[in-house]
C-alpha cells in the first residue's frame, strides 16, 4: 500500500492547489508586495487574495486577518500583546493546563513579569467544563485563552463559556483561541465564540510550513511584538512571505466542506475505534467527543516509542504525543491524571482527508503484529 501517515496533527502533506501556487509566486509572481511597479502589485493582489479565502473560512472580515509565521508565533502576539495592552486594569490571565507549548510558555514568562496566571485543570477525559471556567474568571481578569481543540486527544474546549464567563464578570479581559487544530475542521467562526483573537496555522490545513495567520477582532487593539516598515498594519511589520501566504490560501481554497468532512472523520474514527478495541488491552484515551480527526490511545505493557518505531519501520507514521514535545512525557495526559505507564504507551493518531479505511486495516494489523512481538516494558 506504501507508507500511511496518520500524524496530520503535527503537519499534513501539502496538496497540488497549494504547491503550484507556492511555485507560481517563487518564479513568475515574485515581487514585493510593498513594491509601487507592477510586479508589487501582482503579489499584493495575490496575497490579498488569500487573506479573502482565510478569512472566508474564519468566517470573518479580510481586515481582521494578519498573516504571521505560524501558530506560535501567533499565540505570542496574541498573549503578549493583550497582556501588555490590558496590564493598567489588571494582571489575572486564565488559561488551562492542556495549552500548546507556544502558550503555555508565554505565561511562565507573564508570570515572571507579575501576572499571575489561573490554570484549569481537565478531568480524566481531557475535558473542561463552563463552571471551572466561570469560576476560574475573576473582574480583574484581562485574558483568557484557551485552545479550541487539544492537539493531543482531540477534546474540543468551552471558548465560548469563556466568552460568556468574561461578560458575567464585567472582567475587562480579551478572549484568545488557540483555533490551530479547529481550523478548517470544526465550523465554528470567532464571531460565534466570542474571540477577541485568534491564531491558525497552514501547515495544518496541507498548505506549507512558515505561514499562519492571527484574527484580531475589529475594534481590539493588542501592542505589536515587532517594529518595521508598517506591512500588516504595523501589527507584525517585515516584508510578506507571498509565496507561503498564498500557499496558505490555496489550501483554505481547497478544504472540502467542513461540515461533510466532519462526518466523514467521525465514520473513520469510529471505524478505527472499533478495530483498535477488538486487539485487547487498548485503552481509548481520547473522550467519546472528541474532534474525530484525533484518536489517541494506549497500549498494555508496551512502550510508545517502541512502538512508533516498529510501525516506521513498516512507513506507517504516527505520533507519541505533540510533535513540539519531541519524546518528553505528556503534558495533556499528565493533566488528565492518568498514571505513568498509560502515559508512556500512548500514541496519537490524526487524520485528514487523504485517509482510508484500508489504511486503518493495515494499521490495525501492523499494530497487533508488534503487540506480539514486542517485549512488554
Amino acid at each position: 500500500m506504501g507508507e500511511i501517515y496518520f500524524d496530520n496533527s503535527s503537519t499534513t502533506k501539502v496538496c497540488r492547489e497549494s504547491a503550484e501556487k507556492v511555485a507560481e509566486m517563487l518564479t513568475e509572481n515574485y515581487g514585493n508586495p510593498s513594491s509601487l511597479h507592477t510586479l508589487g502589485f501582482r503579489a499584493e493582489r495575490a496575497m490579498e487574495a488569500a487573506r479573502e479565502k482565510v478569512a472566508a473560512v474564519l468566517s470573518a472580515r479580510t481586515d481582521e486577518v494578519f498573516f504571521t509565521s505560524g501558530g506560535t508565533e501567533s499565540n505570542n502576539m496574541a498573549l503578549f500583546g493583550a497582556a501588555e495592552s490590558g496590564a493598567k486594569r489588571g494582571r489575572h490571565i486564565v488559561s488551562t493546563m492542556v495549552e500548546h507549548p507556544s502558550v503555555l510558555k508565554v505565561m511562565k514568562r507573564l508570570e515572571q513579569k507579575g501576572f499571575s496566571v489561573t490554570y484549569i485543570r481537565p478531568d480524566a477525559n481531557g475535558e473542561i467544563s463552563a463552571e471551572q471556567v466561570s469560576s476560574a474568571v475573576r473582574p480583574d481578569t484581562v485574558l483568557v485563552s484557551m485552545m479550541l481543540v487539544n492537539n493531543e486527544v482531540g477534546s474540543i474546549m468551552p471558548a465560548a463559556a469563556a466568552a460568556a464567563a468574561i461578560k458575567a464578570k464585567k472582567a475587562p479581559a480579551l478572549l484568545h483561541v488557540d483555533a490551530v487544530q479547529a481550523f478548517g475542521k470544526l465550523p465554528f467562526s470567532p464571531a460565534k465564540l466570542g474571540a477577541d483573537l485568534m491564531s491558525v496555522s497552514s501547515h495544518k490545513i496541507h498548505g506549507p510550513k512558515g505561514s499562519g495567520a492571527l484574527y484580531i477582532k475589529k475594534g481590539v487593539h493588542i501592542a505589536p511584538l515587532t517594529y518595521g516598515g508598517g506591512q500588516e498594519k504595523d501589527v507584525r511589520p517585515g516584508t510578506e512571505s507571498t509565496p507561503l501566504i498564498a500557499g496558505f490560501g490555496a489550501a483554505a481554497g481547497a478544504l472540502p466542506d467542513i461540515r461533510e468532512e466532519y462526518a466523514a472523520m467521525a465514520e473513520l474514527n469510529g471505524y478505527c475505534r472499533e478495530k483498535l478495541l477488538g486487539i485487547g488491552g487498548i485503552t481509548i484515551n481520547s473522550p467519546g467527543d472528541a474532534l474525530p480527526y484525533i484518536l489517541n490511545f494506549s497500549m498494555e505493557g508496551v512502550r510508545a516509542e517502541t512502538m512508533l518505531h516498529f510501525l516506521s519501520q513498516k512507513e506507517i507514521y504516527v505520533s507519541s504525543g505533540s510533535a513540539c514535545s519531541k519524546g518528553r512525557k505528556s503534558h495533556v495526559l499528565t493533566a488528565m491524571g492518568l498514571d505513568g505507564r498509560r502515559i508512556d504507551s500512548s500514541l496519537r493518531l490524526s487524520f485528514s482527508r487523504f485517509n482510508t479505511k484500508g489504511e486503518v486495516d493495515v494499521f490495525t494489523d501492523t499494530l497487533k503484529e508488534g503487540l506480539s512481538h514486542i517485549s512488554h516494558m
